[in-house]
């Protein structure tokens, strides 16, 4: 590690922390304020935008380390909109628009050669509907007491041991690391009890850059599996979430409190610290489970992720038919 390394990393916690403790002293001046609804998981009104320190950082250490622009902007104009969302309410449609153009003028940016070589630029249009899909489940599992930081916190600190032992991309490698110790440096303002939240100022810039790198590092399909089960929880229980919710017949593009993380929450009253916490410790185990098997091949590492979900499906499924008998 060198100084300037070190610098930034210092830095990206010193900006986060310092963004939400700005949040937390002029948020109610500012109008970026979380006022409870039928959906929350939060009683009180609560200052949100907290994440703007992690965009400030991701801005300072993405320009001190000379990622393409295409990449830095792209995500931090996104972020800056999210933040403008926080204040007042953007239509889903306009949304979808701008994580789109973003994630082109990513993928454009960053294609100086066919990715996947036999298929080359076909790649473009799935890519960029996996990096709004994982922007937006990322946007959506940020709902309760720490979930965003700490997954944040293990999902690109995976990327950065990835990037450390794979012995490509110096660059991203300071990025995922700063990245990661950035969201440790938010935790404290909003674990184990939140006096300011990430917003969609952090969550949407998380979820889009986390998408970005996993496009970015990998060089073939397997690698894309393996670094996508990074954010194993979140593409779970946002799944399963769905299905459910397809089965009932509900409007999938409707706010709602389904989520598996919501229901323990709520209504099982679990502490929300205890609940995030469950997923961090479930997302490392999955991430460390698929590094170690990667060498060994696209089908154990599918076989793996599969168990997974097939364990988390099952107790997911108990917790919810036991839910409704209670209500019923």
């Amino acid at each position: 590690m060198n100084g300037f390394n070190l610098a930034l990393y210092l830095l990206s916690i010193c900006l986060s922390s310092a963004g939400a403790w700005f949040v937390i002293r002029y948020g109610h001046r500012l109008d970026l304020l979380d006022k409870p609804n039928d959906r929350s998981s939060h009683l009180t009104t609560k200052p949100k935008g907290g994440g703007v320190g992690i965009l400030a950082g991701f801005i300072v250490v993405t320009v001190s380390i000379g990622l393409p622009i295409a990449f830095w902007a792209s995500a931090a104009i996104l972020s800056a909109i999210s933040l403008w969302g926080d204040r007042l309410e953007i239509s889903p449609l306009f949304r979808l628009l701008f994580q789109f153009s973003a994630s082109l003028i990513f993928l454009t940016g960053i294609w100086h050669g066919p990715l996947f070589s036999d298929l080359g630029y076909v790649m473009i249009l799935p890519f960029s509907i996996f990096i709004v899909a994982t922007t937006n489940y990322y946007n959506f599992m940020d709902g309760i007491n720490g979930i965003a930081g700490i997954t944040g916190v293990v999902g690109f600190g995976l990327l950065s041991f990835y990037s450390f032992s794979s012995k490509g991309y110096p660059s991203i490698l300071t990025l995922n690391t700063c990245l990661s110790l950035g969201c440790l440096g938010f935790l404290p303002f909003n674990f184990p009890q939140a006096k300011v939240f990430m917003g969609d100022v952090g969550s949407i810039l998380l979820g889009f850059v986390f998408a970005a790198m996993v496009v970015w590092l990998s060089k073939n399909f397997l690698d894309v599996v393996c670094l996508s089960s990074f954010l194993f929880p979140f593409y779970a229980d946002e799944i399963t979430t769905e299905l459910v919710r397809l089965k009932h017949g509900e409007k999938i593009w409707r706010p709602h409190r389904r989520h598996l993380y919501q229901l323990l929450a709520n209504e099982y009253g679990i502490p929300h610290w205890k609940v995030s916490l469950g997923y961090g410790l479930g997302q490392l185990l999955v991430g460390v489970s698929v590094l170690f098997f990667m060498n060994s091949g696209l089908l154990p590492v599918l076989s793996i992720i599969f168990l997974y979900f097939f364990i988390f499906t099952l107790v997911t499924s108990a917790i919810r038919i036991r839910l409704t008998s209670k209500s019923a």
